[in-house]
Order: structure tokens, then C-alpha cells, then sequence
């Protein structure tokens, strides 16, 4: 089977080059160069190259049966790659089946709001009740059918899911002011111990900051200063998790920025609890570096089918019976079918409106082209109000 060849680098262009124009008649020729100068000048620098033997090349299982001793398996993520929650799963599975009692731990919920996950799990509580009481819409946004096949599967087999994520409210005001802008009672939600000397980790944050428009030292030091919130305060809850629960293995499933190189998350957890540790990231569109994760994934593309939209522009704050329309998308069913700016949707298909989350679960699995039942409260030219119906096609 042949070998693939990564080059790694390539020699750069010389810049000493004769120029192109012939010298005076008057100038004397150049003497000839002794024989070892010329030989210095005629060798080429060795470039840095990577090879990688196909024949290793080997799938999910294999990967399975190297992982199943590890006690935390950090999984990075396209947050947006349908593909890369697939293997999130498949790991999962794969442990679980193997014996394995695993717990799920999620960047994606934040820490307040474990008491719903364990609710969920525990089945006390339905799907789109727990996409309302973690305010999943609100404070994470990515469609929710990306992780969906991941909770379903936790709840069916009864494995433990942690919310990780330092919530939203502090991180925020650290964005803002810095961790000295923190009351006494937020400081306390923090981990107390924050290291900042991995220069490693500080320059790849400086490079995802300097990607943005330039701002002052104090702005990269609170923008960093929320980066780490966010990679200590998922460490010290897995950690915590870990701790608790010494015949469990976890897998934690996060961005990949927070497991590649095992500067974020990884190297904070381990810091604080010895456990054997392993990190698994797609290389899918992004460089090969073997230095990246224990094990680099390579999935093919798979993507959601498209949800339907109404074609509105909603409010953000609920002010009165279900939502105000504020504006139409350029292309707006809703707008055809006859609804106006102002109107409220208390009503989409068989399900009440009363928040944005409820917009999002009602149009979660419906179609471009399929037609709903929206009904909606306006206000009449003779005071009060008028309950209205429209057969809405999604688009």
C-alpha cells in the first residue's frame, strides 16, 4: 500500500541571485569560489517531512479498544459539524457497550442547570421541557438535532449528563470589566485556582484575538481572562466529577479549541485529578499536526436536513401574549400568507407560543415547503384584540 508524504516546510526562495543585467566591459570576472564554498552553496536544506503509513490507517473500533482504559476521553468538536457529534456518539456507544459506565460531560449546558439534566435523564422531565428550563435557545443557539441522538441515547441507557460550562452572567462581566469586576458571591462561583503561565496556551488565544479588530493590552488580558474561565471552570467540574464517581469514565465533549493540544481543558483537569487522559479531535479542514490530539478524525461530511422558517424577526423579550413580529425576512412565508408587523404568534401547529425556545421547538423538525397553522393575536382598529389563522409555507 503506498505511503501519503505531508511536507512540513519548504525551502524559501534564495534572495542573492545575480541581477539580470550583464556587467561593465571594465569589470574583471569573478574569481571561481574554492570547492568547498561551492559545495556549501549547492546543498539544499532538509525539509521537515511527515509520513504516514496507510496501512495503519484504521476506523472507529480500533480507536475504541486503545481509549476503553482511559478514565476522561476529551472529544473536540466543529460545534456545527453534524458528522463530528456522530463520533461523539459512536464513542460513547462504543464505551458503553464495552462495559464501560460512562457520564456525558457537555460544554454546551452550564452549571446551574444540572439539576434539569439529571431531571431529564431521570425522565422526569421531556425534551423540549429541558430546552426551556436550561434556556438551551438562549444562551447556546446551535441547532439543537446536532447533539440531539447524544442526550436521547443518555437517557435511554441512564447515563449520567454534567453540565460544565461556568454560566453566561459571569463570564460576561469578566468580558466586560475583568475578574476584579466580580462580586464576592460570583468569585465564589469561579475556580479558586486559574493558572495563567502556559505561554503555549496564552499565544494561541493572542492569535484568535489578534483575528479580530485591535483593541488594548486590558482588553486581550479580560478577553483571555474569559478564555480561561471557560477551560478552568469545565476542568474543575470534570475534575470534581471524576472524583466523585472513581468507577466512572467520562467523556467530555467540548470545542475543539478546548481540547487540541491539551491546553485547554485536558492538561487543567489532570492538573487536578491523576487520571489516565486521552484526546480525540477532527482534522476535517484544518492542517495536520500530529502534535494536535492522541488521535486525529477524518469524517465525511454529514448534514441536517433543513429545518422551516416562518420568515419573521421576533422579539427578544416577551412583552404580552406570545411573540411580536418586528420585521420579515426577505422571503417570508408568514408575510404571505398575510401576517403583519405587530401581530403576535401565540400559536404554531399544535404548540403554544409563549418564548423563543417554543419557536425553535416547534419549527425543530418541520420542512421548506410544508404548511403550518399559525395563529396570532392583533390588535383591532376598535380596541382588543383579534384572534387571526394562517395556513403559513415554510420556507
Amino acid at each position: 500500500m503506498p505511503l501519503l508524504l505531508c511536507l512540513w516546510g519548504m525551502p524559501a526562495l534564495a534572495d542573492d541571485a545575480e541581477p539580470a543585467t550583464a556587467p561593465a566591459e571594465s569589470t574583471p570576472p569573478a574569481a571561481a569560489a574554492p570547492a568547498d564554498q561551492a559545495d556549501q552553496a549547492d546543498a539544499l536544506p532538509s525539509p521537515q517531512t511527515a509520513v504516514i503509513d496507510s496501512a495503519t490507517i484504521t476506523g472507529l473500533d480500533a480507536l475504541l479498544e486503545r481509549i476503553a482504559d482511559r478514565r476522561v476521553v476529551f472529544v473536540g468538536e466543529s460545534h456545527d459539524a453534524y458528522e463530528d457529534h456522530l463520533n461523539q456518539l459512536a464513542i460513547i456507544q462504543g464505551l458503553h457497550q464495552r462495559g464501560k459506565a460512562v457520564g456525558i460531560g457537555m460544554e454546551f449546558f452550564q452549571q446551574p442547570f444540572q439539576p434539569y439534566l439529571d431531571a431529564y435523564v431521570a425522565g422526569e422531565l421531556d425534551e423540549a421541557e429541558l430546552l426551556r428550563q436550561t434556556e438551551y435557545f438562549e444562551r447556546w443557539r446551535f441547532d439543537y438535532r446536532l447533539y440531539r441522538p447524544i442526550l436521547r441515547y443518555a437517557r435511554e441507557h441512564g447515563l449520567p449528563l454534567v453540565a460544565l460550562n461556568i454560566e453566561r452572567e459571569i463570564t460576561e462581566k469578566v468580558g466586560d470589566g475583568g475578574i476584579d469586576a466580580l462580586t464576592e458571591a460570583e468569585r465564589a462561583r469561579i475556580p479558586a485556582e486559574i493558572d495563567r503561565d502556559d505561554v503555549h496556551y496564552r499565544g494561541r488565544i493572542k492569535a484568535v484575538f489578534d483575528m479580530h479588530p485591535k483593541d488594548d493590552d486590558a482588553a486581550f488580558e479580560r478577553f483571555l481572562d474569559v478564555q480561561l474561565l471557560w477551560d478552568e471552570g469545565m476542568a474543575e467540574r470534570a475534575a470534581d466529577w471524576l472524583q466523585g464517581n472513581p468507577d466512572k469514565t467520562l467523556v467530555v465533549l467540548a470545542g475543539v479549541g478546548h481540547v487540541e493540544y491539551g491546553h485547554g481543558i485536558p492538561s487543567r483537569v489532570t492538573r487536578r485529578v491523576d487520571v489516565p487522559a486521552v484526546t480525540v479531535v477532527s482534522g476535517a479542514g484544518r492542517p495536520f499536526d500530529p502534535a494536535m490530539a492522541d488521535f486525529v478524525l477524518y469524517p465525511s461530511q454529514v448534514d441536517l436536513p433543513r429545518t422551516g422558517l416562518l420568515g419573521v424577526m421576533l422579539e427578544t423579550e416577551p412583552d404580552g401574549e406570545g411573540l411580536g413580529v418586528q420585521a420579515f425576512a426577505e422571503t417570508s412565508g408568514a408575510k404571505d400568507a398575510g401576517v403583519k408587523q405587530g401581530d403576535r404568534i401565540v400559536r404554531v401547529g399544535d404548540s403554544p407560543i409563549a418564548s423563543y425556545a417554543d419557536i425553535r421547538i416547534a419549527l425543530m423538525d418541520s420542512r421548506p415547503g410544508q404548511r403550518l397553522p399559525v395563529e396570532i393575536r392583533r390588535q383591532s382598529l376598535l380596541g382588543g384584540t383579534e384572534l387571526l389563522r394562517f395556513e403559513v409555507e415554510l420556507h
